[in-house]
């Protein structure tokens, strides 16, 4: 009984003291800001055909369907041209902001802001991975996915972490005057209640964190507050991870009870699919051997089957993530589906060893070193030659 209650006092220790995983939850973050981004940056000249007001799933399509499903998304706030303008730049903002861990704690809020209102003013321009998008720009939310490899990270280890800020009560004060002003336009809480309250929830709790360490005259409160934050972000990375297994599990065992992932064929036909046959000639070279189709398709099923059962042995879960990132990364060329691909090696990230994160970073590191270095070493220009007396003067004063 006694190491029972000791094992329970360990784990509860390990799970109130630190947030878990920082350099897991970073990739994370920086793995889904960077898919987000890439694809609002691609689809710029497509924008308006894609999430615009004039679009082919105009407007009053889109207020019906929300109307209906009570869904959030600030693009229904007007049908001007210049909100749609404002919504889809602060997207693009916020997810590269998120990438460089500029203020994750209110990027993480706005990028999810963006890609809900986007991905909810029109549902059909998906292709899976946006499903896995939505999910995950909420479970980021509640983690504190700016510890490393973040702006953040380094300002912090440069002025303290208690060093005065002007910069996030100045922003803290901007978005709450958004919020009070949708509040009060009445637009914030027209459907589902569940993202309103929780932006307000966020907020308020931003205002909290920053007066107790500001203003707090004993570490108790902090303390407190570090605790909570770190429950909330121990939980949140394990809803991550089990969203992971649940979409690889779900995937695999429907897999099983197709005909066509029997039979060993299923991955021939989307390869002679127009819409997702990219490169023609390489999808000819794959499907030309049967050997070679049957065991691309078996190996996809028992792969999806097994990953959920490998965690508890790190050495396999760590070849059948490799496994899954690569068939990712083929899938991303051979199918033409870069951003579905992106999201789910996002996703698969959270599962990679941290001692290969931080080799990773390592050397992420020495490669920006030296091109540092070689900068440095690039030769200057050779002094000009003084014109006159006056101008020889004033430099070797200077």
């Amino acid at each position: 009984m006694n190491r029972f209650s000791l094992a329970v006092s360990r784990a509860i220790a390990r799970i109130t003291e630190s947030a878990l995983g920082p350099y897991q939850s970073a990739v994370v973050r920086i793995g889904f800001s960077a898919t987000w981004l890439l694809f609002l940056l691609r689809e710029i000249p497509h924008r308006q055909e894609l999430y615009g007001p004039d679009g082919p799933w105009d407007w009053d399509l889109a207020e019906q369907l929300i109307a209906g499903n009570g869904a959030f998304s600030a693009l229904m706030w007007s049908d001007g041209q210049v909100w749609f303008e404002l919504v889809y730049g602060l997207a693009v903002l916020s997810s590269a902001l998120l990438l460089l861990g500029w203020r994750t704690r209110a990027m993480s809020v706005l990028f999810m802001v963006g890609v809900l209102s986007l991905q909810n003013r029109s549902i059909f321009m998906g292709d899976g991975g946006d499903n896995v998008l939505h999910l995950m720009c909420i479970y980021l939310v509640f983690t504190r996915c700016g510890q490393v490899w973040s702006l953040d990270a380094r300002r912090a280890r440069a002025r303290g972490e208690h060093a005065p800020d002007r910069v996030g009560p100045a922003l803290w004060v901007v978005l709450g005057l958004m919020l009070i002003a949708a509040t009060g336009a009445g637009r914030l809480f027209e459907g589902d209640p569940f993202v309103p309250a929780l932006l307000w929830v966020l907020w308020l709790s931003l205002g909290v964190w920053w007066a107790v360490e500001r203003l707090a005259r004993t570490d108790q409160p902090r303390i407190l507050l570090d605790v909570i934050a770190n429950m909330v972000h121990n939980g949140a990375l394990l809803v991550i991870m089990a969203e992971a297994c649940l979409i690889y599990a779900t995937a695999g065992w429907y897999k099983i009870q197709g005909s066509r992932w029997q039979d060993g064929t299923a991955v021939y036909y989307p390869l002679h699919l127009d819409y997702f046959s990219p490169w023609p000639g390489l999808a000819d070279a794959l499907s030309s051997s049967a050997v070679m189709v049957l065991l691309i398709t078996y190996g996809t099923v028992a792969v999806q089957v097994a990953f959920p059962f490998t965690l508890f042995n790190r050495r396999v879960k760590n070849v059948l993530l490799a496994a899954m990132m690569t068939e990712h990364a083929v899938i991303a060329v051979v199918l033409g589906l870069p951003f579905f691909s992106l999201a789910m090696i996002a996703a698969d990230a959270v599962f990679l060893p941290t001692s290969f994160l931080r080799r990773m970073g390592g050397w992420a590191a020495r490669a920006r070193a030296r091109l540092t270095a070689r900068r440095d070493r690039t030769p200057l220009p050779p002094p000009r030659a003084p014109e006159n007396a006056e101008e020889t003067h004033v430099g070797f004063t200077a």
